[in-house]
């Protein structure tokens, strides 16, 4: 059966300097589904491919760099409290070890209350209004910690902090996946992602350089983690009001013929997620009755809340190896630099072979091991090897994983609105992250490795072994036609808005 509105699988970009006799049309005034007229028609195969590779090229080079520095600073800024606690943060406030993990589970609590809402703000005030002022607000909040003098100042702080971050991380996974196809988002995801672990390790080598400015103006190291931290902050997110661009059909870097052909390569790819849509509450109901939203919330789940408690923590279990806070610090680096490398391979691998399931599988079945050599490991050693281990198979499926769920969502609102549940879900999944390490388990922190290990098993593990079965027996019934009633008496547009439920609309396992 075919079906109304169904794209052409040749429609491939190309660029400027092949067009000729192309009128622009104003994006809002195509129809919901309708190509926009393509740029390079009469081209060669070859010549499309070419232009395509151009395009690309050009989109990677004003979009992901930059992206990437946001994120490391996004990661530092909402971690580098557990590089301050070793720099006597503690101490200096008169905190016990409760209201500390107080301090961090209040961040997961504001960011996750505002993360659903925040994907929203993004498409109707625009990713290069949105996010400079989000990074703005969180960089005061930055500074603001390290003025603070007691547990009360240190709460408030880290409540504004989740609030302001909350929009930067799904926002700019949902926007990345406004510009790609399907099969090339993962490794731009993981490129980007990739920042949160290179963070893990810039954190260390910077927060044991700042914390020998003890004395200086009468603060303390850590104060001055956070300030200068949150001074460059700031700088960065008035810089981004210049270097954050807009959705493609209003990106000033590019020509009306290079919009026209990002938008049909979205197209071709069964995505309409860069053209205008009004918001309607039947895209929120649709997220909230998708069994997939939940599904991969419990997925997420399983990988996220094992990232926060091994970034928050990771300091504090190497310094109880044994090591100086110093030395604790920079060993913390190697995990993280080796846990960046494979998040990139694995959205390499992810993007070529579509089966992110299997990656998802594989990768955390290393954190497995890791996270049982640091439950029974009895020699520094060998806890050390297993925060390797740990971080390997961590942070490659946190991005491989919001990939999977913007590949299987379709639709502006509704995918927005689901990353939104997915990514805060997880991150409220932070309030058990920044509890299970309890000082009282130190020096060992069986216990906490102990919960990381069942989330890994459970959520991660389990959870994407059932998503990749069930996608599978879905795709199998649209495969052989037993979903084409979806589409019976309905017209193109009314197909065109069942967006992931098109029954010619297959899942990536």
């Amino acid at each position: 059966m075919s079906f109304p509105g169904k794209r052409d699988s040749d429609s491939v970009p190309s660029d400027d300097e092949k067009v000729t006799g192309v009128e622009a049309r104003p994006f809002e005034s195509l129809g919901h589904g309708e190509l926009p007229p393509d740029p390079d028609a009469g081209l060669s195969e070859a010549e499309k491919k070419a232009i395509d590779r151009k395009l690309l090229w050009k989109l990677d080079l004003r979009l992901i760099p930059w992206l990437c520095l946001l994120y490391l600073i996004s990661f530092l800024d909402r971690t580098n409290i557990g590089n301050a606690k070793l720099d006597g943060l503690q101490t200096s406030l008169h905190i016990t070890g409760g209201q500390y993990n107080a301090c961090l589970s209040i961040f997961f609590v504001s960011y996750s209350l505002f993360e659903p809402l925040t994907n929203i703000l993004l498409k109707r005030l625009r990713p290069s209004i949105f996010i400079p002022i989000i990074m703005v607000l969180w960089g005061i909040c930055m500074v603001c910690m390290g003025l603070t003098h007691n547990f009360q100042g240190m709460m408030t702080a880290r409540w504004f902090l989740g609030m302001a971050e909350a929009g930067l991380f799904q926002g700019i996974n949902y926007y990345l996946s406004c510009w790609y196809r399907r099969s090339e988002f993962g490794i731009r995801a993981a490129i980007f992602f990739s920042a949160a672990a290179v963070s893990g390790s810039f954190g260390g080598l910077l927060a044991a350089a700042i914390g020998q400015m003890t004395g200086i103006g009468g603060k303390k190291g850590w104060a001055w983690i956070f300030i200068l931290e949150g001074l460059a902050t700031v700088l960065v997110g008035f810089a981004s009001f210049w270097m954050v661009f807009d959705f493609p059909d209003e990106a000033t870097f590019l020509s009306d013929a290079d919009r026209q052909r990002v938008l049909r390569r979205l197209k071709a790819d069964q995505q309409s997620s860069a053209e205008h849509e009004t918001f309607k509450m039947e895209y929120f109901w649709g997220s909230v009755k998708d069994w997939k939203t939940w599904l991969y919330a419990l997925i997420y789940m399983g990988c996220d809340t094992p990232l926060y408690a091994f970034s928050l923590f990771l300091p504090s279990i190497i310094a109880g190896l044994g090591y100086t806070s110093t030395t604790a610090q920079l060993l913390s680096v190697p995990p993280y630099a080796a846990a960046a490398i494979l998040t990139i391979i694995i959205g390499y691998i992810a993007d070529r072979t579509h089966q992110r399931g299997l990656c998802n599988i594989g990768t955390s079945l290393l954190g497995l091991i890791g996270f049982s050599m640091l439950v029974a490991g009895t020699s520094p050693g060998i806890q050390y090897a297993g925060t390797f281990l740990g971080a390997l198979g961590i942070y490659p499926c946190i991005a491989n994983t919001i990939v999977w769920v913007s590949n299987n969502t379709e639709g502006v609102y509704k995918r927005g609105i689901t990353m939104g549940f997915v990514i805060g879900w997880g991150n409220l999944n932070g309030v058990v992250s920044s509890n299970i390490y309890q000082a009282k388990t130190a020096p060992k922190y069986r216990t906490g490795h102990a919960i990381v290990l069942a989330y890994l098993t459970v959520f991660l593990l389990g959870g994407s072994i059932v998503m990749r079965f069930l996608l599978a027996a879905e795709n199998k019934k649209r495969l052989s036609g037993g979903r084409d009633y979806w589409a019976e008496g309905k017209n193109e547009k009314e197909v065109e808005k069942l967006g992931d439920t098109r029954p010619d609309f297959i899942y990536t396992l």
